[in-house]
């Protein structure tokens, strides 16, 4: 959502935590869309939410699990494997969006600043980009590469949701100072939601949907 502030997130955030109903039933999912670096980017009629982080921060396992699916999403011990932007069709009502990974060491430097321009392109010229999620690795210290993400992402209009992941690799007592580590880390703006998340037990899966459907239906409202 362009140009949303932090404290309607804040909100959308704290009404997501008091609620206990199920949230979307995934009917049907497809890969429909893949744009390289020279590709016209899609005009769709559906509401887009993208997903964005480094290298083998677990993209692709969230959104495998946000789709109920193993492998749709191709997961690679190799990073930095996605080099194109993915559309995922939800229901024939939605698209889950997923940015290639930045930060990957090995890659050549044309190659790197050609995914750089290729996700600037798209969050300048979507009109359908309703919410934008940048994964962070809960275990560290956001690094440079997640900083300039964080503020190229509100450069372009948009505050992101922060979903920290790789969580079940944490103790529980851990978790909050982590948390505030990557608040500190990233510098984020005060309000913004940070969703810890575990692709192994599913923690958080709930609450990144709510969210999304949250986007979903305001922006149903104001277009009605």
């Amino acid at each position: 959502m362009a140009g949303a502030n932090t404290s309607l997130l804040n909100h959308l955030h704290n009404d997501v935590l008091g609620r206990k109903e199920k949230t979307m039933v995934i009917k049907n999912v497809s890969l429909d869309i893949v744009c390289g670096v020279t590709s016209t980017l899609p005009d769709n009629d559906w509401p887009e939410v993208a997903f964005a982080g480094k290298s083998n921060v677990g993209k692709s396992s969230l959104i495998n699990s946000l789709m109920n699916r193993k492998s749709l999403a191709r997961t690679s011990a190799q990073p930095g494997k996605t080099q194109t932007i993915n559309f995922y069709n939800i229901n024939d009502t939605m698209y889950l969006v997923d940015l290639p990974g930045y930060g990957y060491a090995k890659a050549a430097v044309a190659v790197k600043e050609q995914w750089g321009k290729m996700i600037e392109r798209y969050l300048n010229t979507s009109k359908m980009l309703k919410a934008v999620f940048l994964l962070i690795d809960i275990r560290h210290e956001p690094s440079t590469n997640d900083k300039m993400m964080y503020d190229w992402i509100t450069d372009n209009g948009y505050q992101p949701i922060i979903i920290a992941t790789k969580l079940d690799k944490l103790k529980r007592s851990q978790v909050q100072k982590h948390i505030k580590q990557v608040k500190m880390g990233l510098d984020v703006v005060p309000g913004t939601p940070i969703i810890p998340f575990s692709a192994d037990t599913k923690q958080g899966r709930e609450e990144i949907w709510e969210l999304i459907e949250m986007f979903i239906t305001m922006d149903r409202e104001e277009s009605d």
